[in-house]
């Protein structure tokens, strides 16, 4: 009767229905409600009628009593706190590289407004190879962060290079104080020079 009475209530807005949703919920929760009666012991509370439906569910307070626990536990609330307390002081590492790639690129623009310069772009640069350097030690499969990096030093070393060629006193004072191992493009032999023709 149940299967029936859900297929009727199914079928699309256009169609006349027998009953209403409102009534189909109600009668479902009625009739688990004298099902779990017949299979369990009586409630003790007071039994709620609910009037626009006119039908009366008996069941239990809400709130009751807390069940004690157990005296047996793997941890005590002291134990748990401390582990707790460890977690909150660790800052996770993209918060520090968030903040040191900030630092690097106000120490080394040329401007307030300097977004752009090749020596904001290269202090910003080299804090986010380190870091993905340190990322790629704990994860070595990941493969995609792999190509970002690779990605990442061919620009800055792009960028040393347009520096080198503009303005070679910056090119040096960049690279010295953020550690950069560069080598110059005019140092590199090209293969007419190493192999001659």
């Amino acid at each position: 009767y149940l299967s029936s009475l859900s297929r009727r209530t199914s079928h699309c807005n256009s169609c006349n229905t027998m009953f209403s949703r409102a009534v189909v919920i109600a009668f479902l929760a009625a009739s688990s409600a004298l099902v779990s009666e017949a299979f369990t012991a009586p409630a003790r509370g007071p039994v709620r009628t609910c009037t626009s439906l006119g039908v009366s569910l008996s069941a239990v307070d809400d709130v009751t009593e807390a069940a004690e626990e157990p005296a047996d536990f793997l941890f005590s609330e002291s134990e748990m706190e401390d582990e707790e307390s460890g977690e909150e002081d660790a800052t996770p590492a993209r918060f520090i590289s968030a903040a040191r790639i900030q630092e690097l690129r106000v120490a080394h623009r040329r401007h307030e407004t300097d977004t752009g310069s090749p020596e904001y772009q290269v202090a910003g640069i080299t804090e986010r190879i380190s870091h993905l350097t340190n990322h790629l030690k704990e994860h070595p499969k990941d493969f995609s962060t792999r190509r970002g990096l690779v990605a990442l030093v061919n620009k800055r070393r792009r960028l040393l290079n347009y520096l080198y060629r503009e303005d070679e006193q910056r090119y040096v004072d960049i690279v010295k104080a953020l550690g950069i191992r560069h080598k110059v493009p005019g140092a590199i032999p090209s293969k007419e020079d190493t192999y001659g023709r």
